[in-house]
């Protein structure tokens, strides 16, 4: 072993570079702590790597998607996906997971969904509310002045939703939202006349400018697609915000290509530090600190655990909670061609990337009087604008036919993407292949994964309001209705909004860290990311994350002060 004589001395390790690491970074540092990040990934500056403008026909393939960039040639993750070349995982027969891992500095902030509605009261509370899973040792009270900072933060947009569990932002905490599209306005007026609401999006694109004299960042120009990343920090990613803010206080360094192994601790049961390998040259290193903060992602994180402390056992694992627990969103998806958008005039409707209005849940109190046949919420995401119409919308025509033909179904199909919650259950869990090592040597993780009757439940129900909702609207579907639920649902992590596995808790006997992802066995080990989430809501993940994470590192900052790591 070698000490890495690149590392500065440090009182905090923080491994990883997306939500959780970039805020913990840009916390801890202001609060005067020197940080080491280790990033498992290449280094990567979206200012010099993107291409915003470039239209899809110059690229290889015309940007089509292929086995190392399964989102397309342009998009913002590099060096990742759901296959790692020389770093694989495996799943037990039948479950089919699938684990996303981008390998560059920022993480999947450089591309995701960027939608980031508040959990609610609920949310929390889920065991109280129907009998199933457990409570969060917190509730929506203690993570709402959180919500409001990091909405402020990292910039976004929306107005209010005004629902049962969708809590409101104040007013000073979000940017003005976009106009709705006219897909979007049919959808909203007919949802409406059914009572389903349609409510502004809740997005992390700025409508504003947000000036800073380090990292400052402008107002979406709706002109490009969020997923190639942004030169002009419009969509939140670390990389242009987190990032080179901590890095300016002089207080972070940043060692990339780091893959992390295991957590070093001494004989007191402490963390003193963590094992990396240098992906480039496979020379393992040793760095020391005071404490140790675990972002990388929750498969990342609870791998790392469980190939560190006691073999077969892992470390901070007294419960036996570690690997348990695991939930990602249910996914599918609906569309269908509405002939009353057909041949509309052409004008610019392309708007911030993503959609502008979407639809939350609005049945809890059916669920709560039990005329619902499953437990938890969901929510549709919408899509429709302008674009090429897919092949099924058009005729078998060819040249001056086959142009007409695309121009008129141009913007005439509307899209609803339903995002549900997943209820932990004991079939899935992740652990270490006892078989299985990456090319660095290191144990792989095995998934087990499955989906029970309640989220196939709850999507043949979002596919019978999707399918009423298109009918109202005189439209084609263009899903297959005859199938089972169970076919059309994204498998395991297709999402990628894994969830769970080292829970937070008030009892060390059933959960893995306490309320700020303090590691009951372990003082000085703090967990930030989503692995930590005693449950997993409908709505999507990342602001919590950052709550939570900004949370955490504002009470670690505070036990360095009082003097808890002398």
């Amino acid at each position: 072993m070698s000490l890495d004589p690149a590392s500065a001395p440090a009182d905090v390790i923080i491994v990883g570079s997306g939500a959780a690491g970039g805020i913990a970074a840009y916390s801890l540092t202001k609060a005067g702590l020197r940080c080491l990040m280790l990033e498992a990934g290449r280094d990567y500056d979206p200012q010099q790597e993107v291409n915003m403008l470039a239209p899809e026909s110059d690229a290889p393939l015309r940007g089509s998607a292929t086995p190392d960039k399964p989102f397309g040639y342009f998009d913002a993750t590099v060096d990742g996906g759901w296959e790692v070349d020389g770093e694989p995982y495996t799943s037990t027969k039948g479950s089919g997971f699938r684990w996303w891992r981008p390998r560059m500095l920022g993480g999947r902030t450089n591309h995701w969904g960027r939608h980031v509605p508040r959990w609610g009261a609920y949310d929390f509370k889920p065991f109280s509310r129907d009998g199933l899973g457990v409570d969060w040792p917190i509730g929506y009270d203690d993570v709402a002045p959180f919500y409001d900072r990091v909405e402020k933060m990292i910039g976004v947009n929306g107005g209010p939703i005004g629902l049962e569990n969708h809590p409101d932002s104040p007013a000073d905490c979000l940017m003005p939202p976009p106009a709705p599209r006219v897909p979007e306005l049919l959808l909203k007026a007919t949802a409406e006349s059914m009572g389903i609401p349609v409510r502004a999006a809740h997005t992390a694109v700025l409508t504003r400018d947000m000036p800073d004299a380090v990292a400052p960042r402008s107002a979406c120009f709706n002109a490009t697609p969020c997923t190639r990343g942004c030169t002009i920090g419009a969509m939140f990613q670390t990389t242009t915000s987190f990032l080179p803010m901590a890095k300016a206080t002089g207080r972070l360094t940043v060692v990339t290509d780091a893959m992390v192994s295991r957590v070093l601790t001494n004989q007191a049961g402490r963390a003193t530090g963590v094992e990396y390998v240098d992906r480039k040259t496979g020379v393992r290193h040793q760095v020391s600190a005071r404490a140790v903060v675990l972002a990388g992602g929750t498969g990342e994180t609870t791998r790392l655990l469980l190939n560190s402390g006691e073999a077969g056992r892992g470390l901070a694992n007294s419960s036996g909670e570690l690997g348990r627990n695991l939930t990602d969103s249910t996914g599918a998806s609906f569309s269908a061609f509405i002939p009353g958008l057909a041949d509309r005039p052409r004008y610019n409707e392309d708007g911030i990337g993503g959609q502008h209005v979407y639809i939350p849940f609005w049945l809890y109190e059916k669920q709560k009087r039990g005329e619902l046949d499953f437990a938890r919420g969901y929510h549709f995401e919408v899509w429709g604008r302008f674009g090429v119409p897919s092949a099924n919308v058009l005729p078998r025509a060819w040249g001056a036919d086959l142009k007409k033909a695309v121009r008129s179904a141009s913007g005439a199909t509307i899209g609803l993407s339903l995002r549900g919650e997943m209820i932990p259950n004991k079939d899935t869990y992740c652990e270490i292949d006892p078989g299985v090592r990456d090319r660095f040597g290191i144990p792989v993780l095995r998934f087990a994964f499955r989906f029970s009757r309640q989220e196939v439940n709850q999507v043949a129900h979002g596919r019978r309001i999707a399918h009423a909702l298109f009918e109202r609207m005189n439209g084609r579907i263009l899903d297959d209705p005859s199938l089972p639920p169970e076919k059309i649902m994204a498998a395991g992590g297709e999402i990628i909004h894994e969830l769970g596995t080292a829970r937070m808790g008030a009892d060390a006997r059933t959960s893995v860290v306490d309320s700020y992802g303090r590691a009951w066995d372990v003082d000085n080990l703090v967990l930030m990311d989503g692995a930590i989430f005693a449950s997993g809501a409908h709505k999507n993940p990342t602001l919590t994350i950052l709550a939570l994470a900004l949370r955490a590192s504002e009470r670690l900052a505070a036990r360095f002060k009082s003097g808890a790591f002398a």
